[in-house]
């Protein structure tokens, strides 16, 4: 019966999503079902299916090499996955590079199981090896859901990225001349039933970055915190960034190191 009541709730808070643009009494109503949805849910999060893939294919030998990932490095060391996304992005010595928890993904891939990183990039979101990525990060950022955002912000190269990200954040570009910081840039914003939290702030930012990557309500999806930048563009009307170039590695450590002390609620569950 409660499993019928939850499909029973979100059909109408997606009829209503659907239905109405203006009406604030009814945004805020399918605002509430949404919460009252996301809390009927929460010991049962669909984001568990794909982390369930995903830690079988940690485990999985794959590629050319025919190995596993269990060795990859994080960042704490070989084969550690607890913690760990909860101190990404970092600056990892062996590559010379920030890299965040996709990018260094596949560079294990590469390192490990001989996988080329263009069979990645090149890919579309959710297809192929992208897919694989979706469920490797949801059984990694699983293992850091309670944990406190803590990257390391003391490498220069670190503190490169945040200038870069901050910059990239108020960058206004596009037919519709939008930046991140024209929905994320001030308090008490919404767009249709989506409140936007402030990501300059720190209660913005751990609210934002604390709970991505996300299982998709409204579509059924897995996003990494890759394609939510990804879509961010997109939805600006501007040009969409290359998969794990420096402007979403940048954007990540801003976020990230303005959320620092918030706690990880990954993965998370929006509309």
């Amino acid at each position: 019966m409660r499993h019928k009541n939850k499909f029973v709730l979100l059909a109408s808070l997606l009829a209503v999503a659907g239905g109405v643009g203006s009406n604030v009494a009814l945004a805020d109503q399918s605002t509430d079902a949404i919460a009252k949805y996301r809390e009927m849910i929460a010991d049962g999060n669909p984001s568990e299916l794909f982390a369930a893939q995903g830690e079988d294919l940690w485990k999985t030998k794959r590629g050319p090499k025919n190995a596993s990932l269990e060795k990859c490095d994080l960042g704490l060391g070989a084969g550690v996955v607890k913690g760990a996304s909860a101190k990404l992005p970092r600056f990892f010595k062996d590559t010379g590079k920030v890299q965040d928890l996709e990018i260094r993904l596949m560079t294990c891939m590469e390192t490990l199981q001989g996988i080329d990183p263009k069979t990645v990039v090149n890919e579309q979101f959710l297809k192929g090896e992208r897919e694989k990525m979706a469920a490797l990060v949801a059984y990694i950022v699983t293992e850091s859901n309670g944990d406190k955002i803590n990257i390391d912000m003391k490498p220069a190269e670190m503190k490169k990225m945040y200038e870069l990200g901050k910059m990239a954040f108020f960058y206004r570009s596009g037919p519709m001349d939008f930046a991140c910081s024209t929905c994320h840039g001030d308090t008490d914003k919404r767009i249709r039933l989506q409140d936007l939290p402030d990501l300059r702030s720190h209660k913005g930012a751990a609210a934002g970055w604390g709970s991505w990557p996300a299982y998709r309500v409204s579509n059924g999806q897995f996003w990494t915190m890759q394609h939510r930048l990804n879509d961010c563009y997109r939805q600006q009307r501007t040009a969409e960034p290359i998969y794990g170039s420096d402007v979403t590695i940048a954007l990540s450590v801003y976020l990230a190191a303005t959320a620092k002390g918030g706690t990880v609620l990954t993965p998370g569950l929006k509309r």
